[in-house]
């Protein structure tokens, strides 16, 4: 994904609170048309907003902002995944992981109103439902479950998908809509469940498995050890990378992960 050029520009169609949580916002305007659909379901951006107490040329561009001038003074970047985008609807959405006033995206996304602009870069990604397969896993948190639900509405028709999503409680639980044989296991924080205890007990699927596992650093290098060492999933067929890590915001997460702290399949 190109880390410089302007972005593109979008604005604020409308939002709603689909669960305590997640908070959707769908995107549109003229900047939309620049966006490829790169086919892939794990589709993220990088989002970029304005830092406090910093002054931009206006319009802002991020490519220039970053070529001219300090880091400390470049926009506080977020990446998300593109839920949904419909170029005939001339519609992109993002769900947000929101907590209240803590983080910048999060409590961006609640004060969202139409009109109001987020200007984005990308998208990249790197996965995608295969169709040769004979079963589908996919295991995530709530900053996976777009990626994972957009896999769901690609998996061929009648064949099988297991999915575990971690979640605070049953109140954050969406439903997934799929063609496949769907099998969905909610992981509730909040009994004291964890995902990578339930996938461990759970029966994994028998032959050619793809496997999509997004999600907390910690959680993601133990389910990777579980995947590769002990269940023998082909590295051509796991994607398994971690979102974020418990702790740290984006800057910190992403200065560890270019330490090589980060896991990647």
């Amino acid at each position: 994904m190109a880390k410089g050029g302007p972005g593109h520009r979008l604005e604020v169609l409308r939002s709603e609170q689909l669960t305590p949580h997640l908070r959707r916002v769908v995107l549109g305007g003229p900047g939309l048309a620049g966006i490829e659909d790169n086919g892939f379901t794990d589709r993220y951006v990088k989002l970029a907003f304005r830092r406090p107490g910093v002054v931009y040329d206006e319009p802002l561009d991020v490519g220039a902002v970053r070529a001219e001038r300090p880091r400390e003074e470049w926009p506080i970047s977020r990446t998300y995944t593109v839920r949904a985008l419909d170029h005939a609807a001339g519609e992109l959405t993002i769900d947000f992981v929101v907590h209240g006033d803590t983080g910048v995206a999060g409590p961006w996304a609640l004060a969202a109103r139409p009109g109001d602009e987020l200007i984005m870069l990308g998208p990249g990604g790197a996965y995608a439902p295969a169709d040769d397969v004979d079963a589908h896993v996919l295991i995530g948190d709530e900053a996976a479950l777009p990626a994972i639900a957009a896999a769901c509405e690609r998996v061929p028709a009648g064949t099988p998908v297991q999915v575990y999503l971690e979640v605070d409680g049953p109140a954050d639980e969406l439903p997934l809509a799929c063609s496949g044989d769907l099998m969905v296991r909610w992981v509730h924080r909040e009994a004291g469940e964890t995902l990578v205890d339930v996938v461990r007990a759970a029966a994994w699927p028998t032959g050619r498995v793809q496997a999509f596992v997004h999600g907390e650093t910690g959680s993601m290098k133990a389910l990777r050890g579980l995947l590769r060492d002990e269940l023998g999933v082909p590295r051509e067929l796991l994607s398994i990378s971690g979102y974020w890590r418990r702790g740290m915001d984006e800057e910190g997460f992403q200065a560890d992960k270019r330490a090589g702290n980060g896991v990647a399949a």
